[in-house]
């Protein structure tokens, strides 16, 4: 297992489990339910190749930590992006209510003014016909009294 790895980072190809696990005649699983041998793959993956030159070069751990990262940026974006249709559909639902007449009008506070008005004019009414309910009653109590005293 270390002869392939060794193999491999010596003619500079890509050092994975895969790639160890090929290059031995293994299956893959072997490399991760040993731990020495994972721990050397993900090692020697780390190292950069023999005979590169010094310069700006990508290591695994910092590809890793680009994946992650560039994982959770889609996770936000996704879960914005959710957000956004949600609010669109509100915003599309709504304006198709209105526009059916099914909505409420849009003059909200004018309707709620002239029901105000209206029950006080309403109120208004009520007293005025109560007063003139105890008009007609003593009018009739006097009529009662005339009819009385001319039949005696």
């Amino acid at each position: 297992m270390f002869k392939a790895l060794d193999q491999l980072a010596s003619t500079g190809e890509e050092i994975s489990v895969s790639s160890v696990a090929r290059a031995a005649g293994v299956h893959r699983s072997l490399i991760h339910r040993h731990g020495d041998l994972h721990a050397a793959v993900i090692a020697r993956a780390g190292q950069p190749p023999p005979g590169t030159t010094a310069g700006a070069q990508v290591s695994r751990k910092s590809l890793l930590a680009d994946v992650a990262n560039l994982t959770a940026r889609n996770g936000r974006l996704s879960a914005h992006i959710t957000r956004l249709e949600r609010r669109l559909s509100e915003a599309l639902g709504q304006t198709a209510w209105e526009a059916s007449g099914l909505g409420a009008p849009a003059d909200i506070e004018t309707l709620t003014r002239r029901a105000t008005e209206l029950e006080q004019q309403n109120l208004d009414l009520r007293g005025e016909l109560a007063e003139r309910d105890e008009d007609l009653e003593a009018a009739r109590a006097a009529n009662r009294e005339l009819m009385a005293q001319v039949n005696r």
